[in-house]
């Protein structure tokens, strides 16, 4: 059955940028037709914070559950998607929400600071711990960027993904909000069963008018 949906997830190849030092993706192709064996055959070798993705709490604090142990609940349903007006380099604050309410327990934040995941920029948005504590008073349980991380890129203290552990709360990073208005949606954005796992890449949709809890 067909529906209507946004794809909010980036192209991943070996031209996707990834954080100073990561791992960059490589398909490592060990059969192919064009050589002509039975079936085309390949792995991967790639940071697991790539392109749209859900950070782990073992990612950001000693005692954090890996990704195989995250409950799903957080990455599957109503969402909303807000757009900020921001310069880049600025930590998110709730000054910049104005007058818009926080109306789902997931939230994505759309703020135009890295435009292109094949060009690395240091000056993308991230979030002030403060915000993060503001939002968890809204019982949000996600939060999402259009960045590739929620703290800023030289940050050696991570007070915002401190903030998101201390409120139990998830984290998705990498996401393409582009073309996505701002309003309610359904989100789905399963991270894989990885054992032990710091993130997991996800395919991020958005589904139109289909909003439950």
């Amino acid at each position: 059955m067909e529906f209507d949906y946004y794809d909010i997830s980036p192209l991943i190849s070996q031209r996707t940028d990834v954080f100073p030092g990561d791992k960059s993706f490589k398909r490592n192709i060990e059969l192919s037709f064009a050589d002509n064996n039975h079936i085309e055959l390949s792995s991967i070798q790639t940071t697991l914070h790539i392109g749209a993705h859900a950070d782990a709490p073992n990612h950001y604090h000693s005692e954090g559950e890996a990704i195989h142990e995250r409950p799903l609940f957080y990455y599957y349903g109503k969402a909303q998607v807000i757009h900020l007006s921001i310069e880049p380099g600025e930590l998110i604050t709730k000054n910049h929400l104005g007058k818009t309410p926080i109306t789902a327990p997931r939230v994505l934040f759309f703020t135009n600071s890295f435009p292109d995941p094949e060009n690395w920029n240091s000056n993308f948005c991230a979030f002030s711990a403060g915000f993060i504590d503001e939002l968890a008073q809204y019982s949000v349980r996600l939060i999402g960027i259009d960045t590739p991380s929620i703290d800023p890129e030289n940050s050696k203290t991570l007070d915002a993904h401190k903030a998101v552990y201390k409120n139990n709360m998830a984290i998705l990073e990498g996401l393409v909000l582009t073309e996505v208005p701002e309003g309610i949606y359904h989100l789905v954005a399963l991270p894989l069963k990885l054992e032990n796992c710091d993130a997991s890449p996800v395919r991020a949709i958005l589904i139109k008018n289909k909003v439950p809890g």
